[in-house]
């Protein structure tokens, strides 16, 4: 991902640590105590996908949907984007982008209702509820989507939690024979059979908790850049080509 940021506008602070830089380590060498101290830096969660970070002496983590960075003594902890000002590229956006896709890229697709364009250049996966407003205006407008080549599937997220009334909804729609039907009628806010069955909900669910999802629709694109928010189809076209050619 390049970044195309002014320092004064952003607001990103650059903080030298050269007196804590230490000589660089192998990867077969990640300390005890890093790996602790990752492990308790957030309730519920243990760090994954440990392993030197392009500040010498330091580590990387996945924990939760957060990549933390961590001083090889385990003293010092980084919450917040690493900037490469040489390269100009968002290595902690990278990082995000490429474990979000690796998430995504390993559920089994049958268990997402999917529109798929006619002529299909793009796929984008969407957590979507069936209350939230902008989810209904995104699903009325999917003929601009597939007018543009854009296919959509969609991932479970009911906001209200696991058991509440729109989880129950979104059950109905997964069970359905016709999902498709089932899940575009509930958005327009017709009444659709109340089912029960073995569905994905859930699951869809704790993935987006653990992808850092707080809302509805979120727009994971290809290359695993995340997009909060409706986003009509000519913008999310444009965007979508970037991505490819960045």
């Amino acid at each position: 991902m390049t970044v195309r940021f002014n320092l004064t506008r952003t607001g990103l602070l650059v903080i030298t640590m050269l007196c804590m830089m230490s000589s660089s380590l192998q990867a077969d060498e990640i300390p005890w105590l890093v790996k602790e101290r990752l492990n308790k830096t957030l309730e519920g969660y243990q760090a994954s996908e440990i392993k030197l970070a392009p500040i010498p002496g330091w580590y990387q983590g996945q924990v939760g949907p957060r990549l933390l960075y961590i001083s090889g003594d385990g003293r010092f902890l980084m919450d917040g984007q690493l900037i490469d000002l040489s390269a100009r590229q968002n290595l902690t956006e990278n990082a995000l982008m490429q474990f979000r896709k690796g998430i995504i890229d390993g559920i089994d697709e049958s268990t997402m209702i999917s529109f798929q364009a006619p002529d299909e250049r793009h796929v984008i996966t969407v957590f979507t509820d069936i209350d939230c407003g902008y989810c209904r205006k995104l699903h009325a407008a999917m003929d601009n989507y597939h007018k543009l080549g854009i296919s959509v599937r969609y991932l479970a997220y009911p906001r209200a939690g696991i058991g509440s009334g729109s989880y129950r909804l979104m059950e109905s729609a997964w069970c359905a024979e016709d999902q498709a039907a089932a899940l575009t009628n509930a958005k327009r806010g017709k009444q659709i059979d109340s089912l029960k069955c073995d569905s994905p909900v859930a699951s869809h669910y704790q993935i987006g908790h653990d992808l850092g999802v707080t809302g509805t629709p979120a727009i994971l694109l290809d290359s695993g850049k995340l997009v909060p928010g409706f986003v009509d189809a000519k913008r999310l076209y444009e965007l979508l080509e970037r991505e490819q050619t960045s």
